[in-house]
């Protein structure tokens, strides 16, 4: 009788998931393969592409990254705005999400829902309104420039300054121009020089506001890892002597590893998907140093009508983020001790007791035992008797 009650299993686990399947595909599945498709046609926009497009190969993917022209200049410079905002935002949404996380789940702190909610709020609040905001603190007469100002320091306006960071403080040493390696053009179309611009003063104001918007978010994330760290643990750190700081970077954060790739991760993506921000705030102005390859695959698509050349942006920069994933997932993985770290533990604890029999004050078992409990402390020292 079981048996032919576990027969339909299958079909009816089929049955229950086929809603899901079915939306997925007609509404995830499908376009992502029509946008592959895309990539590689001349669709004007018009019709269905299936039947209003021509096969041109490998055109659109050629005239973005190798043929000379202002597709392959907009992509590398894309590409460079975009780079310097992740090597920016990522670290430091981290950092300041992994700091407060550790502040809020002081149990001595007092207020801690308070501090929770206020420090999560700017992430539930519409980016748009955030991005108008910013506009208003940073214009040439807003607060920002006003208490600088306060301070005898002339602040630049800010969302309309095209010069980058390193360029402006390269100009500091009267390094105005560039010469001989730097003037010869690099990767995607665009020079050495402006590839070591750094990002513009505009694109900074839009990397303090990615910091200040998703920080919560991640905190939140670290806040649910943290308060998962066994006491026990932790005590025990506190008993082998070591202290807040050791305790801190040599128990605590390994133990978050998990989620710390998981905010990396997040982190990732979402800094190469940047779009809204840029839109709202001039769709690559001043100069194009805001232009983001999300942004570009959009204008390209919907404004120039280059349908297949957004399209092709696109899985380049689906590419991009799989790849730099992937990267970032080999460098965090476990690493397995090996034979090598086996042997040296062999040795540590032959060691240890040649040490202890040596000693001859103490038990050779009880002074091997305290002398691996130091080694696993990270503070060895002298285990043999006087």
């Amino acid at each position: 009788m079981s048996k032919g009650i576990r027969s339909n299993e299958g079909r009816m686990g089929w049955l229950f998931v086929s809603p899901a399947v079915i939306i997925i595909g007609v509404f995830l599945v499908v376009p992502i393969l029509l946008a592959f498709y895309v990539s590689f046609s001349d669709w004007s926009g018009r019709g269905s592409p299936l039947g209003n497009s021509a096969l041109v190969g490998g055109d659109n993917y050629s005239k973005v990254l190798v043929e000379d022209g202002l597709s392959k200049s907009d992509f590398g410079t894309s590409i460079r705005n975009n780079f310097y905002y992740v090597l920016l935002v990522v670290p430091l949404q981290t950092a300041l999400s992994l700091f407060l996380a550790v502040q809020v789940n002081q149990r001595i702190l007092r207020g801690r829902g308070f501090f929770r909610t206020a420090f999560y709020f700017p992430s539930v609040t519409s980016s748009i309104a955030i991005t108008t905001i910013f506009l208003f603190l940073f214009t040439a007469s807003g607060a920002v420039n006003s208490v600088l100002r306060f301070f005898g320091i002339n602040g630049p306006n800010w969302f309309s300054e095209p010069k980058g960071l390193i360029h402006n403080a390269l100009a500091g040493f009267g390094i105005l121009k560039p010469e001989g390696f730097w003037a010869g053009e690099g990767p995607l179309g665009i020079s050495w020089w402006q590839w070591i611009s750094g990002p513009s003063v505009a694109m900074t104001t839009l990397i303090i506001l990615a910091v200040f918007t998703t920080s919560g978010t991640f905190m939140l994330l670290f806040l649910a890892a943290l308060q998962n760290v066994s006491g026990e643990i932790e005590e025990a750190a506190r008993m082998d002597g070591a202290g807040a700081f050791r305790k801190f970077f040599s128990v605590t954060l390994p133990m978050l590893k998990p989620t710390l790739f998981t905010v990396l991760t997040l982190g990732l993506i979402g800094t190469w998907q940047l779009f809204d921000q840029v839109a709202f705030t001039g769709g690559g102005a001043p100069g194009k140093t805001v232009l983001t390859p999300a942004y570009l695959a959009y204008f390209t698509s919907f404004e120039d009508f280059k349908w297949g050349q957004g399209a092709a942006i696109s899985f380049i920069l689906f590419v991009i983020i799989v790849a730099l994933t992937l990267l970032q997932r080999y460098i965090l993985r476990d690493r397995d001790v090996g034979k090598g770290a086996e042997r040296s533990i062999r040795k540590a604890e032959a060691k240890f007791r040649a040490e202890a029999e040596r000693g001859g004050h103490w038990n050779a078992d009880e002074q091997f035992a305290q002398g691996v409990t130091r080694m696993n402390a990270g503070s060895p020292g002298q285990t043999g008797g006087v």
